[in-house]
């Protein structure tokens, strides 16, 4: 054995100068979808609320979310959390999302990881059976339920926020595709639901199409911000934004109802059937008369991975007649990260190359 190779056995820890920021991560995935949880090493965010500390992060430290997200650490379809102090004392905690455009409202999939991960991680007293978590999202107060089982996560179902449909069947003229018929509709964020069978496009809902998905998809995102002005929230003007765009297509599993693809940010493809997509999708299923309360609906994504869907309630929001909507998955963990911001590094803040 050479004293190199015995040096490379025995000397494993990596020590960064002292001017050298570290940020400790723990990395899951649900369905596919990545979560970057960042734990420890972010500087502190001020503010008496997630919607102050979303604004304090954007203006001050946008610059440590790039270099997470993007290139070298991260990828053009990367998604992380801040975890925060809760709105008020009811609550567990607060959460912030990030990726490659900016700060989403709400992430549902982040919360079936968070919530999975606060039970792994003893952030609460876990019991068998299911265990109820409180978090304040930048759309408002998630209720999640993680289910306990041999002292495992079973699995993670999620009460959103108050989901309503905007406008149905509306059209929207779209280079390369000519008109569009879409569903505009709001799950925690704002999307445009495009249905593949009322609408004729060449391509499909499988990784085959995984460009031409990218660039239709954020073709009519960008169509349809540019003509309607129906995407306002009722009492956050934060929240005001059309998030993405989402193609709904039969199902390829037969034991499933039907498929998501959600386009959404700077063209990140998400993974997973998307949480506040099937939360607006409740919306609209239940204003066409097609689920009834506390029937289930099976959702595939582009990966195959599933997530369900159901309306719990119906409550008054603003001007909207809104839904309360279940939704359920599971989330695993990846690996844990220490990632160290080199000053002198010139890719210090990241890049994309798609």
């Amino acid at each position: 054995m050479t004293n190199t190779y015995r040096n490379i056995l025995s000397k494993t820890e990596f020590k960064p100068n002292t001017d050298w920021l570290q940020i400790k991560t723990i990395d899951m995935h649900t369905g596919g979808e990545p979560l970057r949880v960042i734990i420890s090493g972010f500087p502190e965010l001020k503010g008496n609320s997630v919607l102050e500390y979303r604004r304090y992060c954007k203006d001050n430290y946008d610059y440590l979310r790039t270099s997470l997200m993007f290139e070298p650490r991260g990828h053009a379809d990367m998604y992380g959390c801040i975890l925060l102090p809760p709105n008020d004392a009811d609550g567990d905690f607060g959460v912030i999302f990030l990726h490659n455009e900016g700060y989403s409202t709400m992430c549902g999939h982040a919360i079936i990881a968070i919530s999975t991960l606060a039970i792994k991680m003893n952030w609460i007293e876990a019991k068998e059976g299911e265990n109820i978590l409180k978090i304040d999202a930048p759309c408002g107060r998630i209720t999640s339920f993680a289910l306990v089982v041999n002292g495992e996560v079973a699995g993670v179902r999620f009460h959103c926020v108050p989901s309503f449909v905007v406008g149905l069947d509306r059209t929207v003229e779209v280079a390369g595709l000519g008109k569009v018929t879409y569903d505009l509709a709001y799950g925690g964020a704002f999307y445009a639901y495009v249905d593949m069978n009322k609408n004729n496009f060449d391509f499909d809902l499988t990784s085959n199409s995984y460009r031409t998905l990218i660039t239709q998809g954020m073709a009519i995102k960008h169509a349809v911000m540019k003509q309607d002005k129906e995407i306002l929230h009722p009492f956050e003007n934060d929240l005001s934004f059309l998030y993405g765009t989402i193609f709904i297509g039969d199902a390829l599993d037969k034991i499933n109802d039907n498929r998501n693809v959600c386009i959404f940010a700077e063209g990140e493809v998400d993974r997973s059937p998307t949480g506040s997509g099937v939360s607006g999708r409740m919306a609209i299923h239940k204003a066409r008369k097609e689920l009834g309360f506390n029937e289930k609906m099976k959702i595939e994504s582009i990966t195959d991975s599933v997530f369900v869907g159901s309306i719990v309630s119906e409550a008054d929001y603003g001007p909207f007649t809104a839904i309360i909507p279940q939704v359920e998955g599971t989330a695993y963990i990846t690996g844990m990260h220490t990632f160290v911001i080199d000053p002198k590094d010139p890719m210090k803040n990241g890049f994309i190359l798609r």
